[in-house]
């Protein structure tokens, strides 16, 4: 399973790390400890925890910019057709829907909890892994 540092997550939801580290503090946010002794947020946490966030209404400081149309952000949600798949990504307080083949998602290994960035362009999104 994916995990990341609390600046990699701070990054991913588009706050400071200090406001992660308050979160994790009020238990807002599982963490959890590696072999160093760092801080780490398991990615399937990270991705329901960014979804909780964008629809909580923006009571916490948080700022969110995008450049060029990417999205950077965590994979909330894969469902896998027989040909087709659809690809959730929460980019801050962004949701973007993907609808690709089931054979990219494959090729990219995508599954909830990792980072990955949506590019948009005209109405396609398209998904790069990070």
């Amino acid at each position: 399973m994916h995990s990341y540092t609390i600046g990699q997550a701070a990054g991913l939801l588009g706050v400071s790390s200090d406001t992660v580290r308050r979160w994790a503090d009020a238990g807002r946010v599982a963490t959890h400890r590696d072999e160093s002794g760092r801080r780490l947020v398991d990615g399937r946490d990270l991705a329901a925890f960014s979804v909780e966030l964008a629809q909580g209404g923006g009571e916490d400081e948080v700022s969110y910019t995008s450049a060029r149309n990417a999205f950077p952000g965590i994979v909330t949600a894969v469902k896998l057709g027989d040909v087709a798949a659809q690809v959730e990504i929460q980019a801050g307080p962004h949701r973007l829907v993907s609808l690709l083949t089931r054979e990219a998602v494959e090729e990219l290994g995508l599954e909830v909890g990792m980072q990955a960035t949506a590019r948009v362009k005209s109405t396609n999104v398209h998904i790069d892994r990070v």
